[in-house]
């Protein structure tokens, strides 16, 4: 983790910024709970047990600088709220989403499924796809077993 908290520092810096105690804290809240596409809020609870002065608006302020400098991504999937989820810059792409409209649970594809497409828009339309995201919308396993 110290390893990863170092290199969002660095780029921050690179961008003129610093990591202060609240924006790390912040980063040790996302690192932590990496799987669970948390919400402001979510960061906000979970950051609160670890700086206990830092306020919402802090959280926003910091979560949104993050997105703008590529070290979280922000995403709807489609309930209204917006979620955090952390780069990883050592991949080309993202992972992909499987999104239960019954009961909201957000599951991952780790792989990258959309190598030969991006092949081919690049051939056919001379288009260099620099990053993508494919979000899938249904009834996940849990759900499904219920039934």
């Amino acid at each position: 983790m110290e390893a990863r908290i170092e290199k969002i520092k660095q780029q921050l810096q690179a961008q003129g910024y610093k990591l202060t105690p609240q924006r790390e804290a912040t980063v040790r809240v996302l690192l932590e709970n990496e799987e669970d596409h948390l919400s402001a809020e979510d960061v906000y609870m979970l950051v609160k047990d670890k700086a206990p002065e830092i306020g919402l608006a802090t959280v926003y302020r910091t979560l949104e600088l993050l997105n703008e400098l590529h070290v979280v991504e922000k995403m709807n999937f489609g309930d209204g709220v917006a979620r955090y989820d952390l780069r990883n810059n050592d991949k080309n792409h993202h992972h992909h989403h499987l999104i239960c409209v019954q009961c909201g649970a957000v599951d991952e594809i780790m792989e990258d499924w959309l190598g030969p497409l991006e092949e081919r828009l690049a051939k056919e339309y001379n288009f260099k796809v620099i990053d993508h995201r494919l979000d899938f919308q249904g009834i996940c396993h849990r759900c499904n077993e219920k039934q």
